[in-house]
């Protein structure tokens, strides 16, 4: 068996913004007999990457804005570690794929690995799985390690554990 580390990648899609009305929205459908709240249209589409290994140790996120250019006054005292990015719709891509993998997972893990390789667990996302992503990990001796495709709700323990409560929560 090959010494290595396990760590489990996730991201997640959040909207901000204010809530000043609601509006109340049910199907015709009387099977289902639960409103749900819709918010106004004042909100934007946030995208955090979240990374822990497995005995439960967090990697710094990521957290990906919709914009064109990273603006310092969208935020007040984040942690120095935490990685800002920026793409159209606040949705990761290739390039902020590449800027993670080396700017957070391989700076903050491959100076306390345990053995020679490291196997990042991740969804099947295009921005995983580009030539320049795969050239990385081969070089710095990362295995990635793509789930099924529509399973990470299932298998990943960031979903399952985190997320899905969050999103609960969030929604209520």
């Amino acid at each position: 068996m090959v010494d290595q580390d396990i760590y489990n990648f996730d991201e997640t899609g959040f909207q901000m913004g204010v809530i000043s009305t609601a509006k109340v929205i049910t199907g015709s459908d009387q099977s289902s007999s639960r409103a749900r709240f819709i918010q106004p249209g004042n909100r934007e589409w946030v995208t955090v990457i979240e990374s822990i290994n497995s005995t439960g140790w967090a990697l710094p996120p990521m957290i990906i804005f919709a914009g064109k250019m990273h603006q310092s006054s969208w935020y007040r005292d984040i942690p120095s570690d935490w990685v800002i990015g920026v793409s159209e719709n606040g949705w990761t891509n290739d390039q902020l794929g590449l800027l993670w993998v080396k700017e957070v997972f391989h700076k903050h893990t491959h100076a306390c690995a345990i053995g020679k390789y490291q196997l990042l667990i991740l969804d099947g996302h295009g921005s995983h799985i580009t030539p320049e992503f795969d050239q990385f990990c081969t070089q710095n001796m990362i295995i990635p390690l793509c789930m099924p495709s529509h399973s990470s709700h299932l298998l990943q323990p960031l979903d399952v554990g985190c997320f899905s409560p969050l999103k609960k929560a969030y929604g209520k």
